[in-house]
């Protein structure tokens, strides 16, 4: 009788100390998860979000088993100059210092390197600076020529190097990826119009910052993105012929660029 009174009144305390103990191993594995996924900012203008490249740079890396939170602080045609000043409804900022993230990656205007190069080294520094005083790792975004002016590239390229180099940050060369995919596939078209990536110009930034936030080699991520919206359901963000991404992939992946994330 008492060994059966005993199973009787320990068994809720076997319980429920199971039970305290599965929630802190649950918590344990949580904060791990937590720890593993790298947070990204991605500022820029519509050569960031069109195509949704921070969610296409997300959904890459997921399909080479790796963790990326991406989030945004975009508006079109804005400059870093006018990100810093909270100009035309940017909130660039607040967005860097309210929340904690491990890369920030800037876009600047298309001809900002060209039409006002001392503000692009002026408020590229700033906001190199900013990042690095919250605990993050700045990287820009080289970006590309327009489709009518391919000798735009080499004062872009140049402006990006300046920067990386006075900055002593990393650079995704998108720019001089762009201008190596014209030359040997002129027929694939990499605009929407005459300065904004089309879905493979998109896929190509998109390979680019996979294989700088990964150190892994592109080929095999799928000529088909997905991610997955707020009910939960299947969202397609790119669709590519098997033959472009394949390569766009051995493009990128023979591509010598500097992946110092320092």
């Amino acid at each position: 009788m008492m060994s059966h009174w005993k199973n009787r009144h320990i068994r809720p305390y076997l319980v429920a100390w199971i039970g305290i103990l599965g929630l802190v191993i649950g918590l344990a594995s949580t904060a791990g998860a937590q720890q593993d996924t790298t947070r990204i900012l991605f500022v820029g203008n519509s050569f960031t979000y069109f195509y949704n490249l921070p969610q296409v740079v997300a959904a890459m890396a997921r399909e080479q088993g790796v963790v990326l939170l991406t989030r945004q602080s975009t508006v079109g045609g804005s400059s870093l100059e006018q990100h810093w000043k909270g100009e035309k409804g940017t909130q660039t900022r607040t967005l860097l210092e309210s929340a904690n993230w491990d890369y920030v990656v800037f876009n600047n205007h298309s001809t900002s390197a060209i039409d006002s190069p001392d503000s692009f080294l002026e408020y590229g520094r700033k906001f190199a600076d900013l990042t690095r005083q919250r605990g993050a790792k700045p990287i820009f975004m080289m970006t590309w020529a327009y489709a009518s002016n391919p000798l735009m590239q080499p004062a872009i390229t140049a402006g990006y190097l300046q920067l990386a180099t006075a900055t002593q940050a990393a650079y995704v060369p998108a720019g001089l990826l762009f201008a190596e995919a014209r030359k040997w596939r002129p027929d694939l078209d990499l605009f929407f119009d005459d300065k904004h990536p089309s879905s493979n110009g998109t896929y190509l930034l998109g390979l680019a910052f996979a294989k700088y936030f990964t150190g892994k080699v592109t080929t095999g991520i799928p000529p088909r993105l997905t991610t997955t919206d707020r009910d939960g359901e299947k969202l397609y963000l790119l669709f590519m012929k098997e033959e472009d991404a394949a390569f766009l992939q051995q493009l990128v992946d023979d591509f010598d660029f500097d992946l110092n994330k320092d």
